[in-house]
């Protein structure tokens, strides 16, 4: 077996483990407390398009 195929074995390994790992400790995601993706990072909610944003 080459270096380069041990090493995409380590990768693949660790990446699963990582993700299992992950998944076993986090929490639930909610996705109907979760804001609107257009309004990510300005603090409020989106309420409409944007032919209803007020000129």
């Amino acid at each position: 077996m080459t270096l380069a195929k041990k090493l995409q074995i380590i990768f693949w390994v660790c990446l699963v483990s990582f993700l299992g790992w992950d998944f076993y400790h986090s929490d639930t995601v909610d996705f109907r407390l979760d804001p609107p993706v257009i309004a990510a990072g300005s603090g409020q909610a989106s309420t409409g398009g944007h032919c209803s944003i007020a000129k």
